[in-house]
C-alpha cells in the first residue's frame, strides 16, 4: 500500500470527519490518531519515531491509503517527499475558534497527565507546540505558520484547502469522485471526546 492523501491540518480541524469522508469515498483505510490508541498494534512504532527513531514510513503506514491528524500531521514535510503522487489535504478553521476546540479537549486531556508517555504529550505537546501546549499566542501563531508553510510549499495543483464545512463537493470534485447519497459526516466534537474520556474515567471538565 502507498499513500494516495496526505492530511497536513492539525487536530480539530474537522479531521476525525474527514477520516470519515475519505473512508466512504473508498480512499482510505485512513490512518488517524485514533488508530494508536492503547492496545493499537502501530501505537509504539509511532511512540518510538516520536523518541526520535528513523522512520520506515511504508510500515508505519500499513494497512492505510490516506493520513489526517496527528501524528501524522506534524510530519508532511517528510512525506510529500516520500510519496509525491500523493495529494495533499490541508484541513482548516479559524484560529481563534482551532484554539477554542483544542484548548476544551487535546490540552485538557495532555493537562490531565492520564497518558505521559503518550504521544499527545510526546508529540503534541513537546514537539508541534515545543512545550508551550497551553500558551494561546503562542498555540495559534503555532497553528497559523503550519498552514502558511503547507500552502507556500506544496504545488497549488496537488494542494486542497478543506475548511470547516465545506463539505462534500470540493473533496470530491479534487479527487475526481461522486459526491455520495449521504450527508458529510460530522462527528468527534468537544462533547463527544469529553464523553468518551469521561468513559475512561479521564476528567476533561
Amino acid at each position: 500500500m502507498t499513500l494516495k492523501v496526505i492530511g497536513t491540518g492539525f487536530g480539530r480541524t474537522g479531521t476525525d470527519s474527514m477520516r470519515a469522508a475519505l473512508n466512504i469515498l473508498g480512499v482510505g483505510p485512513t490512518h488517524h490518531m485514533f488508530e494508536l490508541e492503547e492496545g493499537m498494534p502501530l501505537r509504539q512504532p509511532w511512540l518510538d519515531l516520536a523518541k526520535g527513531s528513523q522512520p520506515d514510513w511504508d510500515f508505519l503506514f500499513s494497512g492505510y491509503h490516506a493520513c489526517v491528524d496527528w501524528p501524522s500531521a506534524y510530519y508532511w514535510r517528510s512525506l510529500i517527499k516520500v510519496y509525491p503522487e500523493a495529494k495533499v489535504l490541508l484541513t482548516m478553521r479559524s484560529a481563534e475558534s482551532w484554539w477554542n476546540s483544542f484548548e476544551a479537549t487535546i490540552l485538557k486531556y495532555i493537562q490531565s497527565g492520564d497518558d505521559p508517555n503518550g504521544l499527545a504529550k510526546l508529540l503534541v505537546a513537546e514537539q508541534v507546540f515545543d512545550g508551550r501546549p497551553d500558551n494561546r499566542n503562542h498555540a495559534i501563531a503555532t497553528y497559523n505558520r503550519n498552514i502558511e508553510e503547507v500552502i507556500a510549499t506544496v504545488d497549488p495543483e496537488r494542494l486542497l484547502i478543506h475548511s470547516l464545512g465545506d463539505g462534500w463537493e470540493p473533496l470530491c470534485n479534487w479527487l475526481g469522485l461522486s459526491v455520495p447519497e449521504v450527508s458529510y459526516p460530522s462527528g468527534n466534537t468537544t462533547q463527544d471526546i469529553v464523553g468518551r474520556f469521561a468513559e475512561k474515567g479521564v476528567d476533561l471538565s
